[in-house]
């Protein structure tokens, strides 16, 4: 064997062979998170959430408890942001009020997506199937939110439960659009005609193949979905058809500060400002995994 022969047979160095390999492809998700949007709309996300689970240890007083301090100022003495029209301490309503919003939220928006995909994947499954929930969801797109809103409360009144219900409502449609136009896609790709020629039955290829490749867009609405169910929740409270008082909500602390404007504007900043974080931080999540996953 000559010299050229073993050069050419010989094994490639370490350094060699490790600089051939392929990088590895980071997970779409996880570059998206790691901007520096994403991490800066994660920070205040975390924050208002951290802040509502460490409500009953943050709060120096309970929600509903009155004082004698009526409308008193930030840094009032035991009232770090002062206190409303019934001298009950606004850090704690604006506290607590963070607990309500994030658990009928946390509810009605996982519920109207799983309800929105179920019926997608039944309308993808059969043609008269799918004119039925086409239909179902014109009719809920039909009507506007405030509409859906005062139409619930009017049925069931205020409380708890119409909130979760018009959120959910209002998110079945988008959902279930979204999720039955990705299946038709994705359905008819190369890729899901091999699986099929390969012997997979529909309802693997429906699971395996298809809704991992149409489930990218449904993270995205999600976290826009959560933007707009803290919109919906604190317009219900405003207009007071949501959560019953004196139960905090941000849009009911929002409300009630409404006439004391001019005279104690320290009134609506609590709420204020924590809807405006919570909303720029989903949006900012939702802006940077939309970015990547059109890449």
């Amino acid at each position: 064997m000559t010299p050229t022969t073993d050069l050419l047979t010989a094994a490639p160095p370490p350094a060699a062979r490790k600089a051939r390999r392929p990088a590895r492809n980071r997970h779409p998700y996880r570059s998206a998170l790691s901007t520096a949007g994403a991490r800066t709309g994660l920070v205040l996300v975390g924050a208002v959430v951290l802040a509502g689970l460490l409500a009953p240890l943050v709060a120096g007083h309970g929600p509903t408890d009155q004082s004698g301090q009526s409308l008193a100022g930030l840094g009032a003495p035991g009232h770090p942001l002062g206190t409303d029209d019934l001298g009950r301490d606004l850090l704690s309503r604006v506290l607590y009020g963070i607990r309500t919003d994030l658990g009928i939220i946390a509810i009605a928006v996982p519920g109207g997506a799983a309800l929105g995909c179920l019926f997608a994947l039944a309308a993808a499954a059969h043609p008269v199937a799918d004119t039925v929930v086409q239909r179902v969801f014109d009719l809920l797109l039909a009507f506007p939110g405030l509409i859906l809103a005062l139409a619930v409360a009017a049925i069931l009144g205020p409380g708890r439960i119409p909130v979760v219900l018009v959120i959910a409502l209002a998110e079945i449609p988008v959902f279930g659009r979204l999720l039955r136009s990705g299946v038709l896609v994705q359905r008819e790709r190369e890729y899901v005609t091999a699986a099929r020629v390969g012997g997979s039955s529909a309802p693997r290829v429906l699971v395996r193949h298809i809704l991992p490749n149409a489930a990218d867009p449904l993270v995205v609405q999600i976290a826009v979905s959560l933007t707009v169910a803290v919109f919906i929740e604190g317009a219900m409270s405003f207009l007071g058809v949501g959560v019953r008082p004196p139960e905090p909500t941000l849009g009911a602390v929002l409300s009630q500060s409404m006439p004391y404007l001019a005279q104690a504007p320290h009134f609506a900043a609590g709420p204020l400002i924590t809807v405006t974080a919570l909303v720029l931080g989903l949006s900012l999540v939702a802006e940077a995994l939309n970015r990547e996953i059109r890449r």
